[in-house]
């Protein structure tokens, strides 16, 4: 088997030419993956296992930089991500235009919709602080792929597959919620541009709004080009939806007003910075207005302890005991935070450890979603009853979580699974997710397979 090398060029040009379906196929993939990380024991002999998976090692240099490894199994074989988070160049995050414009129509042309202000006065609320200024979190460096024998498979630039991946993770839950017409996005680097895409290829039609948060215009405006630009040496035959475009930057009038309406209006929020304080208020989601509506939150920016994007309070009041005494009508809670890794999060993930979440309150993903065989084997019960029970054509289904089973105030059978349905389709659902390596291993093996197929990349036989 030969050595196949992808630059950072080619693995960008690969994941553009990527169309819903075969977002669908490695989302699956991936899930699978999850799901044996989730469920597997050692005694199952499977290469997701998660006794295979070791945490990651930082080794952090005088001059700030940052570099991790992290090495992983998968039933393909090992492999490890080696990045290091570099120093920033200085830059000036404002710009000289609105800090608030919608775009409807041509990109070309932002129409104004409200003015820059002027005035020296401050909002109640601070725009969040980042590490930005003083650490920038856009990886460097390479995945390393072996096949189950210790033979090298792929060499493959890790900058753009980290952001792909962690988007392809985190848009299993979105691709099932119910409501998915007004999408916020905090930050406008990879991570965001990758949840965007995703977003728009699984839902697009279904995104009536799509609102981009962040300190700078000029790079929000950019990202939004980038979508349907993506460069010039690219040429993609994917066609993304045009929903309606706002961009909100802390230099608008009323920042704290816009800020508070969009998440109040949002069913969907990304928060993809690596913030160190939250990006807004608590209260926006926790008090009596707040709770009247449904949303999908997934935090992917942060990964430390000291960083936070989503206020801690919003976390606790998701996995408080629902007591059924409430004067007024909210978004069913589900008791848990969902995570990609429960070891990893308790250890790493700001949000979980400042509102001290403890094991039983959060729950991985891996144990919500079906394998594929357990999907398609569904679908092929409810295409003899014809009935489909909420099942899609094809892509990640969602099960029936173990742990969590028994619906709060329901005996065991009633209605218990359709309870967690429920919740993970309409409810209240955080996802935090610090990366996993196993998630670059198994989503590195497919790209590479389908860059052998398309020929894509430069392969070197007999290495």
């Amino acid at each position: 088997m030969p050595l196949t090398i992808l630059t950072d060029a080619e693995v960008r040009t690969l994941l553009l030419s990527l169309t819903k379906e075969d977002i669908i196929e490695l989302q699956q993939s991936l899930a699978d993956a999850l799901h044996y990380y989730s469920t597997s024991t050692e005694n199952d002999t499977n290469g997701c296992c998660s006794s295979y998976q070791p945490l990651r090692t930082a080794l952090k240099r005088s001059d700030g930089q940052t570099t991790l490894f992290m090495p992983a199994s998968s039933n393909d074989g090992l492999g490890v991500k080696i990045v290091t988070l570099a120093m920033p160049k200085t830059s000036d995050d404002s710009s000289g235009a609105a800090s608030v414009r919608s775009a409807t129509g041509s990109l070309d042309a932002l129409s104004l919709s409200s003015r820059t202000s002027t005035s020296s006065s401050t909002t109640a609320f601070d725009a969040p602080q980042s590490i930005a200024s003083s650490q920038s979190t856009t990886p460097k460096g390479s995945l390393s792929l072996l096949d189950q024998n210790g033979h090298m498979r792929a060499l493959i630039n890790a900058e753009e597959i980290t952001a792909f991946r962690t988007a392809l993770a985190s848009t299993m839950l979105f691709k099932k919620r119910h409501n998915v017409h007004d999408v916020v996005v905090f930050g406008a680097g990879k991570q965001a541009y990758w949840h965007i895409r995703l977003a728009l290829l699984l839902r697009g039609p279904e995104v009536h709004h799509l609102n981009i948060i962040n300190r700078s215009f000029d790079n929000a405006h950019k990202l939004i080009d980038s979508l349907y630009h993506p460069d010039h040496q690219t040429s993609s035959s994917v066609v993304l939806a045009r929903p309606k475009f706002q961009i909100i930057t802390p230099q608008a009038a009323e920042y704290e007003r816009l800020l508070k309406a969009t998440i109040r209006a949002s069913s969907i929020i990304f928060c993809t910075t690596p913030s160190v304080t939250p990006l807004f208020p608590a209260s926006y989601l926790t008090n009596t207005e707040g709770r009247k509506k449904g949303r999908y939150v997934a935090a992917i920016g942060s990964y430390r302890p000291h960083m936070v994007e989503i206020h801690p309070d919003i976390l606790r009041q998701n996995v408080a005991p629902d007591h059924g005494r409430h004067l007024h009508k909210h978004a069913l809670e589900g008791g848990a935070v969902i995570v990609d890794s429960v070891e990893a999060c308790l250890k790493e993930a700001g949000e979980i450890i400042q509102a001290q979440l403890k094991g039983h309150e959060i729950v991985e993903i891996g144990e919500l979603v079906m394998l594929k065989k357990e999907a398609e084997k569904r679908r092929a019960e409810c295409l003899a009853r014809k009935s489909q029970e909420g099942l899609d054509e094809g892509g990640v289904e969602l099960g029936e979580c173990a742990q969590r089973k028994k619906k709060k105030g329901k005996k065991e059978g009633e209605g218990d699974d359709g309870g967690l349905m429920e919740w993970l389709m309409k409810g209240n659902v955080i996802y935090k997710s610090v990366g996993l390596g196993l998630m670059d291993v198994c989503v590195g093996n497919d790209l590479v397979r389908l860059a052998d197929e398309r020929g894509v990349g430069t392969r070197i036989e007999g290495f």
